[in-house]
């Protein structure tokens, strides 16, 4: 495992040397500075905090630092410092120092995981406890960013999403009850690690309860008191693969009959499950194969639903006007009710027959997600006929720019004066500038900067951010439930 002391950049190595003399306290926030990708929304969802203290501040730092040998940690540092940074005899007096303290000398404040707030909001400030380690404060901002920004990204994106579907179902339906399972996790694959495909299957789940990446739910049993036993976290279905399909399939006729009527009569009898049915032709399948099958599906206790997984999915769904062939240029919503019929929601719209449904996971983002449900809404049909799987193409096509997610150092103490300090690049167009002083975060999402101490703690009784973690300890647990809630997802 990694020494903890190398969590960072090479240049905060150094930092703590440049300092004033005399500096005994930095205090440093973290904001979401921008929304550089996002048209729809101008708001980050807040979360992650929890999970990085547990695993890293924690866990990691006594499993990894102050648990093991003070020699051990040190002569690793000191080897990687000597042959990458030319130093013969790297200074670790301040490390060896820390290592007999025997825990983290720092203190966090954050908003609520769950929080909804404005680009330029501070959401979380850390500061040192003890004057001996200043530089502790932004030495540890490499491995804050790295661990929050994804899951802050995908739950914002999430919870736009969801906000999207919950309008459609209302307006279609009269009902948000399905929502929090119209959008289905399928990012894990296209994410650039495990890890990251934890982080943000978890902000996924803050918003949803559809997932097939099954680390996201783990993830929220060990860091968010979460317990697949007790309560709902997420869930899936049954469903087929390209591979099983080619299998059983016969490529020379394309015919997919027996396969669906296996899965039908023979492994699935009862209950939902998922096959996919492009494996060779996708029209094929709804205008030939599934029809036969028609009062096997009907009579059957449970849902089959049809996965398309190429081409264009508003087109397949909604369908494609300027398509050859009528059912196409119907789409796979309808020529399902054409079908299988359904009925009339109190809307009055048409949501088909619960023996049969669609979900589509390829390529779908915010923009397509939005485009089949007004266009399933302009045809006469309920949004909620169709469930969307979110993948990577939209989970993992952001970076921490997307919304500036950076700490910057606002306040030192050094010596017996406090000093209010801000970064403001005349060369910026203002994104980076930074907050000045200490800073309080009031109820109504507005925020002070520019506080000396004294100041700040009169603020304390309307600070939003509050005090999470200090010296080695989490002061403040919140659970998977609370920040659901939090959101007012209304499951």
């Amino acid at each position: 495992m990694l020494n903890p002391t190398l969590m960072c950049d090479f240049y905060k190595l150094s930092h703590r040397e440049q300092y004033p003399k005399n500096t005994q306290f930095i205090y440093s926030t973290l904001v979401p500075r921008s929304n550089k990708l996002y048209n729809y929304s101008n708001h980050v969802v807040v979360a992650g905090f929890q999970a990085f203290i547990k695993k890293y501040l924690i866990n990691h730092f006594n499993n990894e630092f102050f648990n093991k040998s003070k020699n051990d940690v040190i002569e690793d540092y000191k080897r990687i410092v000597k042959f990458t940074l030319n130093q013969d005899d790297p200074k670790t007096a301040h490390l060896e120092k820390l290592h007999d303290l025997g825990y983290l000398p720092i203190e966090i404040h954050a908003l609520p995981e769950g929080s909804i707030v404005k680009p330029g909001t501070p959401i979380l400030t850390i500061e040192n406890t003890h004057p001996d380690f200043f530089w502790l404060t932004n030495y540890l901002e490499t491995i804050i960013c790295t661990q929050t920004w994804q899951i802050m990204n995908s739950a914002t994106l999430a919870y736009d999403l969801r906000n999207l579907l919950d309008y459609y179902a209302e307006s279609t339906v009269g009902s948000k009850n399905l929502a929090s399972i119209q959008g289905h996790d399928f990012s894990l694959r296209g994410m650039s690690s495990l890890e990251s495909g934890e982080l943000s299957a978890f902000g996924h789940l803050l918003s949803f309860k559809s997932t097939d990446t099954i680390p996201g739910i783990t993830f929220a049993e060990k860091y968010y008191n979460a317990n697949v036993e007790n309560e709902f976290i997420a869930g899936s279905i049954p469903a087929t693969e390209h591979s099983v399909m080619c299998a059983n399939g016969d490529y020379e006729s394309m015919n997919e009959y027996n396969m669906f009527y296996r899965l039908l009569t023979e492994i699935y009898p009862e209950g939902p499950f998922s096959v996919v049915s492009d494996t060779w032709d996708f029209w094929k399948v709804m205008t030939e194969t599934i029809p036969q099958l028609k009062d096997i599906i009907m009579n059957r206790n449970g849902k089959m639903i049809v996965r398309p997984d190429s081409g264009d999915p508003v087109k397949i769904l909604c369908g494609d006007p300027s398509a050859k062939t009528e059912y196409e240029r119907k789409g796979a919503v309808e020529v399902l009710w054409d079908l299988f019929g359904g009925t009339i929601t109190e809307k009055g719209y048409k949501l088909l027959d619960e023996h049969i449904g669609l979900i589509y996971g390829d390529s779908i983002n915010y923009k397509r997600a939005k485009e089949i449900c007004q266009k399933l809404k302009d045809k006469g049909f309920a949004s909620i006929n169709v469930v969307l799987g979110i993948g990577s193409f939209s989970y993992q096509f952001t970076t921490r720019d997307v919304h500036g997610f950076a700490i910057k150092a606002t306040y030192a103490k050094i010596g017996n004066q406090e000093k209010l300090i801000y970064k403001d690049p005349k060369t910026d167009d203002g994104t980076k500038k930074s907050h000045k002083g200490r800073v309080c975060v009031f109820e109504d999402g507005s925020w002070k900067d520019g506080l000396y101490l004294h100041d700040w703690l009169n603020l304390q009784n309307k600070n939003q951010l509050t005090k999470i973690f200090e010296n080695g300890k989490l002061l403040k647990e919140t659970s998977l439930n609370e920040i659901r809630n939090r959101l007012n997802t209304n499951d």
